[in-house]
């Protein structure tokens, strides 16, 4: 099967905006677009136009400012009114002035829909199917019909169901879309409609799932497996109530499960990094357990699994995360051992094949220190500064000696919180001092370190707090309560994130704000030759 025989449509402009607190712009929607081009979707439904302003605007603009190599952009609406002719009615006629190539018509097919929604007889839903198929193929519109509520319709009514894409296509529709609108479906079923459909019309299939009992994808792929050729689904799932099936997993399972061209070759190593540029634009990331583009999707923890990955990387991974863009990611904790710390020195550019006991030692500490509260899972700057202790290799890492420590928070005139703090730091021999002040300690302390060490090293001026996660309590030793604070850095071309422990949240982040200092300062090189600022760079580009 070729890419013209398959058709891969993403509905993330019309469908996916139902989901509740997604709001985009006209200029939000046209970034998605360009996105979805980029990874080479074949049809993008831009939205309805005469029924959205906001959608009329889109196309309006689309015509001049988009410039698609790979998508073709649809054009969604409703069939004719009834009572009124397809010329006639001004929704039909603002689907032919978006000047779309397709467009998309959605179509009652379950009678208890017809008779109560559109308040109409079954024949006239058939004839405005027709007859608004006709007109729009014959101004020389390529047509698809969603038919709304199929299975239940199906279900209800097999006779009329069947009568309705049969309706559509005899008008000259390219496809007709089966749509489990209410998610109400599971697999079997699927599967058993979309053949019974196909057997009984003969007319080409797509199929449009929602996500209500969780089987979005599985019915998608259900439907293909029984000949549908039309798949529609939006990027992260978005869409009303539970979301429609996921755009992003159809085209990876498509691809290297099924051996359907849903992307045009090449393309699929884009997907994760167009799926996070679309989270970045409507500001709703995914799980990260998302399969295939989430940070967890190869992302492995035990030590048994961490074992057998050195092995072989497929043992426990069903891709080459490579293949959709994405990387293995190993964390160092208390459920491991000397694999996932081999696994993680790896990942990091460390060669420590050759050294096993620094590695069992390692091990070893990792443990001891996630007992007294700490955690490494997402803190690989302060488990570098580790390793290098242990390899013998932090020869250039800076000595931190701490003389000074103080915070305060008092009430301002407003009778707000407002934190001052003091510290005095030895570093390398050379002693700086440094007072700062913010609305809460975290910052007090930040701005102090900045204005004690900056001057002496200007490498610290890019350092920058991007945000801390605080988890009280973290189990210290001997039941005392611990606050361990997780805290993540830039320093303009990455992040990098470091944990500190202690009796209090203050003292727990001025732990973190030092390694992430110490982790600056040290010299990029390491054994083997390899450069920090390689790996950060394309961390950052990964994530």
């Amino acid at each position: 099967m070729g890419t013209q025989d398959f058709q891969f449509y993403d509905t993330t402009l019309r469908d996916g905006t139902q989901q509740e607190g997604l709001v985009l712009s006209v200029d939000d929607k046209l970034a998605v677009a360009r996105c979805l081009d980029r990874l080479g979707v074949g049809f993008v439904e831009g939205g309805w136009p005469g029924a959205v302003p906001k959608d009329t605007e889109f196309f309006r603009r689309a015509a001049t400012e988009l410039s698609l190599a790979n998508a073709v952009l649809v054009a969604f609406g409703a069939t004719r009114r009834p009572g009124t002719s397809a010329s006639a009615d001004p929704q039909v006629r603002a689907l032919l002035t978006a000047g779309t190539e397709v467009v998309t018509l959605v179509a009652k097919s379950h009678p208890r829909h017809v008779e109560l929604a559109l308040r109409t007889t079954l024949a006239e839903n058939l004839a405005a199917i027709g007859s608004t198929v006709r007109h729009l193929v014959h101004a020389g519109r390529r047509v698809f019909l969603d038919a709304e509520h199929f299975f239940d319709g199906h279900r209800a009514n097999r006779d009329y169901a069947l009568e309705v894409v049969r309706t559509a296509a005899e008008a000259g529709a390219e496809t007709v879309v089966l749509c489990d609108t209410n998610g109400g479906s599971l697999p079997d079923e699927v599967g058993e409609v979309v053949a019974d459909t196909l057997r009984s019309t003969g007319v080409p299939l797509g199929i449009h799932c929602h996500d209500d009992c969780g089987c979005a994808v599985a019915n998608t792929m259900a439907a293909v497996a029984s000949g549908a050729r039309h798949v529609q689904g939006t990027v992260h799932g978005y869409g009303e109530r539970c979301g429609n099936a996921n755009l992003l997993t159809l085209a990876a399972n498509l691809i290297l499960k099924c051996g359907v061209p849903a992307l045009p070759p090449g393309r699929l190593d884009d997907l994760a990094a167009v799926g996070r540029a679309v989270a970045e634009i409507t500001g709703r990331s995914p799980a990260a357990g998302a399969p295939y583009v989430g940070r967890s999707a190869f992302t492995h923890k035990g030590g048994l699994h961490a074992s057998a990955l050195r092995v072989d990387s497929h043992l426990y991974q069903h891709i080459d995360p490579a293949d959709v863009g994405n990387a293995m990611r190993t964390l160092v904790s208390d459920m491991g051992g000397r694999s996932s710390v081999l696994l993680k020195a790896r990942e990091l550019g460390y060669d420590v094949a050759t050294a096993p006991e620094a590695v069992a030692r390692l091990a070893t500490k990792v443990k001891e220190l996630e007992h007294r509260g700490h955690s490494f899972e997402s803190a690989d700057a302060s488990f570098e500064l580790l390793l290098r202790e242990e390899l013998s290799a932090n020869h250039g890492v800076p000595s931190v000696d701490v003389l000074l420590r103080r915070v305060e928070t008092r009430a301002d005139c407003g009778n707000l919180p407002r934190s001052s703090a003091s510290v005095r730091l030895r570093v390398n021999g050379v002693q700086a001092e440094g007072d700062g002040s913010g609305d809460s300690p975290v910052d007090a302390l930040d701005r102090a370190v900045h204005q004690a060490l900056d001057p002496c090293f200007p490498r610290l001026q890019r350092l920058r707090l991007a945000e801390y996660q605080v988890r009280l309590p973290a189990g210290g030793s001997g039941g005392r309560a611990t606050a361990r604070v997780l805290a993540s850095f830039t320093d303009g071309r990455a992040r990098l994130n470091t944990v500190g422990v202690d009796g209090d949240t203050d003292a727990a982040f001025f732990h973190a704000l030092l390694d992430a200092v110490r982790y600056v300062l040290t010299p990029v090189g390491r054994p083997g030759g390899e450069v920090r600022a390689s790996r950060q760079e394309s961390a950052a580009a990964a994530h």
